[in-house]
């Protein structure tokens, strides 16, 4: 629906060298229990401050809202693990959506609390801290089977340190059970109210994406064009998408005859070649012999190919 080029500034590309540092110099030193360093104040969790990788993200957010809403009603939205923190939940409410996204693995979550609060003081807000080696049952939503592997499927309203509120968390855990090895995927919504099922489903869309880039650049140039200015680059990458969409719908309408991209550009291709050799030998063919022609040269090159019987006229 949208792209845009990205050009990183040299202060941008400066402040990620100089995180990337940050985060390897931590992982060599050892943990020390120090406590918050000196000088360090409670950060506003509501305070929306965007980096320069969320407004670009913001701006074309509102550009496509804009184009949509006028059509349909759009109430969530699905980004990857990279943006699983607060600041981008704070700009999908900035726009009236609620974001779904993925926690690290091993993301420390609370329970509410839920017993007495003390008279005097600041009233306490997180419970017991989620264990994933032995995680509560009143969370467990389904549980299956297939093979060796043991899928459990929990939900549960649970808070995070990290985010000003309260957080719709969908926990995959997928046990061998011949192994005893356990795997956790945390997915999680802004949208208290979203079944754990419809969770699922709309994070999983996102890959959705990824074959779109897949079959952009694999059938439709978008690794091969060689233009370098802004507008040229735009139009290439635009019209590449274009294509997949389009390419998408022949394939709904036409399930019979065309199982892939493939299938479809090879019967385009020779739908042309016959048209053109069919000008050149009878420029005044009729309309009978043009079609028989055309749909057998049209499977000519395809993956998925029918047999087809043409009789003399």
């Amino acid at each position: 629906m949208l792209v845009k080029q990205t050009i990183r500034s040299a202060t941008e590309k400066a402040a990620i060298k100089s995180r990337k540092k940050r985060r390897s110099a931590a992982a060599k030193k050892p943990q020390q229990l120090s406590g918050r360093p000196k000088g360090v104040l409670n950060k506003d969790k509501t305070r929306l401050e965007l980096s320069a990788e969320l407004w670009r993200i913001n701006e074309s957010l509102k550009v496509i809202l804009k184009l949509v809403r006028v059509f349909v009603r759009v109430k969530h939205l699905a980004l990857d693990g990279h943006f699983g923190h607060n600041q981008a939940v704070l700009m999908a409410r900035d726009n009236d959506l609620d974001l779904i996204s993925k926690l690290r693995k091993d993301a420390a979550l609370f329970e509410k609390y839920q017993g007495e609060q003390r008279g005097r003081g600041r009233r306490k807000r997180y419970g017991e801290k989620l264990n994933y080696r032995e995680l509560p049952p009143k969370y467990l939503k389904k549980s299956e089977a297939e093979g060796d592997i043991q899928t459990n499927y929990y939900q549960g309203v649970l808070l995070s340190k990290s985010f000003g509120c309260e957080l719709n968390v969908v926990i995959i855990e997928r046990i061998n059970v011949k192994t005893q090895q356990i795997g956790h995927a945390i997915l999680f919504s802004s949208d208290l109210e979203l079944n754990w099922e419809k969770l699922l489903q709309y994070y999983s869309l996102r890959f959705q994406i990824e074959f779109n880039f897949r079959d952009a650049k694999q059938h439709f140039g978008l690794e091969d064009f060689m233009t370098t200015t802004e507008r040229g680059v735009e139009n290439a990458a635009n019209m590449a998408f274009l294509m997949v969409n389009v390419s998408a719908q022949l394939l709904q309408e036409d399930q019979a005859k065309c199982r892939g991209i493939n299938d479809l550009k090879a019967q385009f291709r020779g739908i042309k070649y016959a048209l053109e050799t069919i000008k050149l030998i009878e420029p005044k063919a009729e309309m009978i012999l043009i079609e028989k022609v055309t749909e057998v040269i049209s499977r000519i090159g395809s993956i998925h190919r029918h047999n087809f019987s043409v009789s003399s006229p």
